[in-house]
């Protein structure tokens, strides 16, 4: 394992462009959305862990200049969360295949249940600070517009990020979440930790910084600390409880539809809020925070996607524009295919849940 290791830190280059390329073919298997078909899914799955260690051993590259903070656990919250985020498609794949479309819920609120710990866990583990893109990044709590030279190094880093993929984006991923910009193309996950990895060696090792408890941070930050909980709470909780509601009620129900994105709105205006002219308070925003609201004001575009409004209202919108472009040459194939993959990504919740 050490080999492997010491191989993958000498070649990340090389090892990125090779998953890359691997993820990408993933989607031309065939029976990529077939109710029965796992395996495609498996070896998606499968490379998507793979490409998830990789990246951990890439960002936990030992060094003498890099000092993790001491009130940061060791435990990789942020590893678990992208390994659950890989295997999420194929149990809910799974599940549906051996169990049925009613009884898949299950699994599927099983799983987002997890996450859901798994987020309070790091949430607290960070001291409180806003969970980027779902905690799969960490957060370092720093902005880099304080520092000239790591400013410069990430505007550099930030402009080679887009035309790169995430496992979440995978091409179709990207279009199915309508813009999802943070996790899919603008903003690839292994860019983003190898951004925050270097920024981390060029800094100085830190003091001890004892963790708040929520107390002690409520106390500090008063009524707008509670506000920014209260968002991060609800935009943690929301998928699970979007999911039981649609056990219960089913997928043509409006009202799973209604409550999750009233909890989205409710918690975007309560971070908002928190966030807004309470610098005194010290929630003034670094820029990794302020691109993650503006993901997750994005992240709304997904509700076209979800049954039941996707069913009435987006698949007719969809058809009558591959109809309008159809006789377009070329132009009318790429839509047909495009609008193809849209529906076929709306058959699984994974690819629309935005969690």
């Amino acid at each position: 394992m050490e080999a492997y290791k010491r191989w993958v830190r000498r070649n990340k280059e090389y090892v990125h462009s090779l998953e890359s390329l691997a993820n990408g073919l993933t989607w031309l298997l065939p029976e990529r959305f077939s109710e029965t078909e796992i395996g495609p899914e498996a070896v998606t799955s499968i490379l998507g862990i793979v490409t998830a260690v990789n990246e951990h051993i890439i960002e936990t590259t030992p060094s003498q200049m890099h000092t993790r903070p001491s009130e940061s656990s060791s435990f990789p919250y942020s590893l678990c969360l992208t390994l659950l985020k890989d295997m999420e498609t194929l149990v809910e794949v799974v599940a549906q295949h051996y169990y049925g479309d009613d009884n898949k819920w299950n699994f599927i609120a099983v799983t987002e249940a997890t996450k859901v710990l798994a987020r309070l866990a790091l949430l607290w583990d960070s001291g409180y600070k806003m969970l980027l893109h779902g905690g799969e990044t960490m957060n370092d709590g720093k902005d880099p517009n304080d520092a000239n030279q790591q400013h410069g190094r990430g505007r550099l880093l930030q402009q080679g990020q887009n035309g790169n993929l995430t496992r979440e984006g995978r091409a179709l991923s990207a279009m199915s979440r309508f813009g999802e910009n943070a996790r899919v193309l603008s903003d690839p996950t292994w860019f983003r930790r190898v951004e925050h990895h270097q920024r981390a060696i060029m800094e100085l090792p830190e003091t001890s910084v004892k963790r708040p408890t929520l107390s002690s941070f409520l106390s500090e930050k008063g009524l707008p600390g509670g506000l920014f909980l209260m968002g991060e709470f609800m935009f943690i909780a929301r998928p699970l409880i979007y999911v039981l509601l649609i056990r219960k009620y089913g997928l043509r129900s409006w009202l799973p539809w209604f409550v999750s994105l009233s909890i989205d709105l409710i918690g975007m205006s309560s971070s908002t809020i928190s966030l807004t002219n309470h610098k005194d308070r010290g929630l003034s925003l670094s820029d990794s925070e302020k691109d993650e609201l503006r993901r997750r004001k994005l992240l709304l575009a997904l509700y076209l996607m979800r049954d039941p409004c996707f069913g009435k209202y987006t698949r007719q919108r969809l058809e009558s524009t591959e109809k309008t472009l159809e006789h377009v040459p070329v132009v009318g194939f790429l839509a047909g295919k495009l609008i193809e993959l849209l529906v076929g990504a709306q058959t699984r919740y994974t690819y629309t849940s935005g969690s």
